[in-house]
């Protein structure tokens, strides 16, 4: 009982005061990103032969990136946190752009996005772990620490 109220009470010694949950379950998600999506992306981009389409070069270049970088959430997962806002981000934003209407006209079953969508739906679930109010505290109403002259 007392690390249950451990983990979901406020850390403010620690994690700013974040809760050890969301620490612990940002953890988990900057490890599972390079060993899921990173691990892929580094394989298509290593197996790939001749000329690229620029289009797709830039996904699979987003898709290496990002899940790579991840690894420092590992250390500092809280100094880390714009990097799973981006992915929620654009993953919702594609739901919302792509596989909403295709959803809509029925043509998501047997389409070749229809996959990716049950992975991408994912995103809003990702969304309930980041700590929505140290990420506005601190990365949108942050404050310069270099004095102006």
């Amino acid at each position: 009982m007392r690390f249950i109220r451990y983990i979901l009470k406020p850390n403010n010694e620690k994690y700013e005061g974040v809760r050890p949950i969301n620490i612990y379950l940002l953890r988990l998600l900057y490890l599972l990103m390079p060993l899921g999506a990173g691990t892929e992306a580094w394989q298509t981009l290593a197996a790939h032969e001749g000329p690229w389409d620029h289009t797709k070069a830039v996904a699979w270049c987003v898709w290496a990136a990002y899940p790579t970088l991840s690894v420092f959430g590992l250390i500092r997962p809280l100094k880390w946190l714009p990097i799973i806002v981006f992915m929620i981000f654009y993953k919702s934003l594609w739901l919302l752009v792509v596989a909403y209407p295709l959803w809509k006209s029925g043509s998501l079953p047997g389409n070749a996005a229809e996959q990716m969508a049950g992975v991408f739906a994912a995103a809003p679930f990702i969304a309930l772990i980041v700590p929505w109010p140290y990420f506005v505290r601190n990365f949108v109403f942050w404050r310069s620490s270099i004095v102006s002259t």
